[in-house]
């Protein structure tokens, strides 16, 4: 889900949880999904719909607040 989606959504209240893991396919970067009410998850991709992946959490978290999501849980 591209950002722009992912803030429509919120808006509207179709975002039940958002969830924070490690990128499977490079440990050291981290990845960012939602899971939206009709129990679909979705991650967060970029403009060419590759899944968005940061290097710190520093970064993503502040991705994540410019998104408008107040809570998330990080696994680890």
């Amino acid at each position: 889900m591209k950002r722009e989606q992912v803030r429509k959504c919120h808006a509207e209240g179709e975002i039940s949880a958002t969830h924070v893991i490690q990128n499977p396919a490079s440990p050291e970067e981290w990845i960012v999904f939602f899971k939206k009410s009709a129990g679909r998850s979705f991650f967060l991709v970029d403009d060419n719909d590759e899944v968005e992946s940061f290097n710190s959490l520093d970064d993503l978290i502040e991705t994540v607040r410019g998104l408008g999501i107040k809570f998330a849980e990080i696994h680890m």
